[in-house]
């Protein structure tokens, strides 16, 4: 999922730094003489360093090259796009960036999952689940009283202290909640559950990384089947009752 905006610059690239998350038909939009240069991250995996990443960049550039940085989703969200932009731009590398559609608004989506809604709540939070490197933690205590619905980016790992904390600090046991594998491939799987079963319902559905976790009301609306999901007739799993059904925890004014 992107931009037509993206497509074309794809063209016009000589080389191109390629994040793991970035799908084949992406890749296969470059040009065949393009020189692609996986610099691929997963937690848990080697990684290439950031700053090797960032220096790659900067000595094509300087040999004149047009550079493709491809990230998954929007290099602004999660993506460290703002940190190689202000390491290219102190190099003296003229920078152009081409937004693209966030997981944590494409993903739910797939499910039919809005972010906000008027009845239920009036805005969203993006958080990422992973501490900084200073192990600096998301006020989870301010996230449980926001009334927000949570979207957490790479919590997958750490999902028992996310529930805890949530937990620990007022957010209801049952409140809505949905992890979202592979989201918006043919290979998507999921499941829709509350924040107090989510974990249980993860491990027995097998649902791992990359997943997007998505906590708060509006969960209760996803009931569609994934038109990803289409051609794989993988069903939705856990507490949301199965693709078609109602899931049990409807809100009571939309169940009227």
């Amino acid at each position: 999922m992107l931009t037509l905006k993206a497509a074309r610059c794809l063209k016009q690239a000589d080389v191109a730094l390629v994040d793991d998350l970035v799908h084949p038909d992406i890749r296969a939009m470059l040009r065949p003489d393009a020189e692609i240069v996986p610099v691929g991250k997963r937690g848990g995996c080697p990684s290439t360093p950031q700053a090797a990443i960032e220096q790659r960049m900067i000595d094509e550039a300087r040999a004149g090259k047009t550079v493709a940085r491809i990230k998954g989703g929007d290099p602004f969200v999660f993506g460290r796009g703002g940190e190689e932009m202000l390491t290219l731009q102190a190099a003296g590398i003229e920078v152009e960036i081409v937004n693209g559609l966030s997981a944590g608004l494409a993903v739910p989506a797939t499910l039919g999952i809005p972010l906000t809604h008027r009845s239920f709540v009036h805005g969203v939070t993006f958080v990422s689940g992973h501490p900084h490197q200073d192990g600096d933690e998301p006020n989870w205590q301010a996230l449980a009283q926001s009334g927000m619905t949570l979207v957490i980016y790479m919590g997958v790992k750490r999902l028992p202290l996310i529930r805890a904390e949530l937990l620990r600090h007022g957010l209801a046991a049952d409140t809505p909640a949905a992890a979202i594998e592979n989201g918006t491939l043919p290979q998507q799987r999921q499941v829709l559950s509350t924040l107090d079963a989510l974990e249980q319902d993860m491990s027995a559905a097998g649902i791992h990384s990359p997943a997007l976790i998505v906590i708060g009301p509006t969960v209760a609306l996803a009931s569609c089947r994934p038109s990803a999901l289409e051609r794989s007739e993988a069903p939705l799993q856990g507490k949301g009752g199965g693709i078609g059904n109602e899931p049990k925890w409807l809100p009571t004014e939309l169940a009227q």
